[in-house]
């Protein structure tokens, strides 16, 4: 059984755990340092705008100049200043990706390839949804981490975490040394077979560990969609697709699964078929391991094709269920309720692995609009409650559609909207 409930449909999921103490008291204590908006002139406002998007007050220098810039009326100006801190990706990026990285939501997980990865893409001012999609890795520059004296960063590998460790252990400015790399042709993987966060290291250790693969698409749903499976039970949808595991009558009563089981698995089997083929080689958080992959003509010995084993457990729950036999995917969720989610009509909605399916769920409205509403709730400490505040929300979504989906502005209209009168 999976630790998240493989069997997720029958029993009430569970939250992924709020963002850690630290970093709201961090915030907290960043915004108690600015003024109330009511009394906030260009440089109260300046301030707050550099507290929120850094955690920390700026310099002299850096105030006069963003208050100058405040008082023209160049409020996004300001905003980007801020964002040219280090620790705007040091501390802020750091802690809003981290949760993202792990089953319990831990924002005092160490640094990893997940993380970085999605603060080298701010950096980079990339197509945040290449984030679901692309064979990039963000990893240390060696040589630019020995321009700036740091001689003792391991080098980075499929293996282990050590690279990341030693950037966080060191404070290494990360918005000076990340570089995009390939994953394939750093992990033992295929480019065709690598889709951005989903095939790191850090999240194969996380949501390919034991069980089911269904943990990647749920806690991939939960971190890029904000939906968590409870909130996507559809029992209108064909359960033809459902695994042997699951038991078409859990303790002896059917209508526990016709009521219950079905409505998440009838729509997350047939997606999660898109990670048939991978793995986690290694313990759970042990200090080695990495992802495997079954390549073409590499069959697995147990099951004779390249379907990883997990796939095929617990077959005599229901022997009549569905064999997965390869990669293939369809998303059942574009007909129903789930249609909601704004699925991009120009793409087919089905494919065979992770990197298409990445593009389905990047393509989504879903993934535009969860983006914004975790930047305002980041930055303005609150989550978007008033006409106002949704409104904003909609404003960010919008904006980040048609402006090349670079999260970083997300960070500066939050900032310039909360920034106070």
């Amino acid at each position: 059984m999976e630790r998240y409930r493989t069997r997720a449909a029958c029993e009430p999921s569970r939250l992924a755990p709020p963002m850690a103490l630290t970093m709201a008291l961090m915030m907290l204590l960043a915004a108690l340092l600015a003024p109330s908006p009511a009394q906030a002139n260009a440089r109260d406002q300046a301030q707050r705008i550099h507290n929120r998007l850094t955690g920390t007050p700026p310099d002299a220098a850096l105030l006069d100049t963003m208050a100058t810039l405040v008082e023209a009326g160049q409020m996004r100006e300001a905003a980007l200043l801020a964002t040219e801190q280090d620790a705007f990706y040091n501390v802020v990026l750091k802690n809003f990706a981290t949760p993202w990285t792990n089953r319990e939501g831990d924002i005092f997980a160490p640094l990893n390839d997940y993380t970085a990865t999605v603060i080298g893409l701010v950096i980079d001012d990339a197509d945040f949804r290449q984030v679901l999609t692309d064979d990039v890795v963000y990893v240390g520059d060696p040589g630019e981490l020995s321009a700036l004296g740091f001689h003792d960063i391991p080098a980075v590998s499929a293996s282990n975490n050590q690279h990341y460790a030693a950037l966080e252990r060191d404070n290494v400015p990360l918005q000076q040394v990340l570089i995009s790399r390939s994953q394939s042709s750093l992990y033992d993987l295929p480019s065709e077979a690598t889709a951005g966060v989903m095939t790191s290291r850090a999240a194969a250790n996380a949501f390919f560990y034991a069980g089911t693969n269904r943990a990647m698409l749920r806690f991939t749903l939960m971190n890029h969609l904000c939906h968590d499976l409870e909130q996507l039970k559809d029992g209108t949808r064909p359960a033809d697709r459902i695994r042997q595991d699951i038991t078409r009558s859990p303790g002896g009563d059917s209508r526990i699964f016709i009521n219950n089981c079905v409505t998440c698995h009838a729509g997350m089997d047939p997606l999660a078929q898109a990670f048939a083929y991978y793995q986690w080689d290694g313990a759970e958080n042990a200090p080695t391991g990495q992802i495997r992959y079954n390549r073409e003509g590499q069959n697995d010995p147990v099951t004779g094709t390249r379907v990883q084993p997990k796939y095929l457990i617990n077959a005599n729950n229901f022997i009549h269920g569905f064999v997965t036999e390869d990669d293939s995917w369809d998303n059942y969720w574009r007909e129903g309720q789930n249609a909601v989610l704004g699925w991009d009509g120009s793409l087919p909605g089905s494919g065979a692995g992770a990197k298409s399916l990445g593009m389905e769920l990047a393509n989504s409205e879903a993934f535009a609009t969860c983006q914004a509403e975790k930047t305002f709730r980041a930055v303005c400490l609150r989550r978007p409650a008033s006409s106002e505040d949704i409104s904003q929300v909609a404003s960010m979504t919008g904006n980040f559609r048609n402006n090349g989906h670079q999260l970083r502005d997300l960070f500066v209209d939050a900032a310039v909207y909360c920034r106070g009168d």
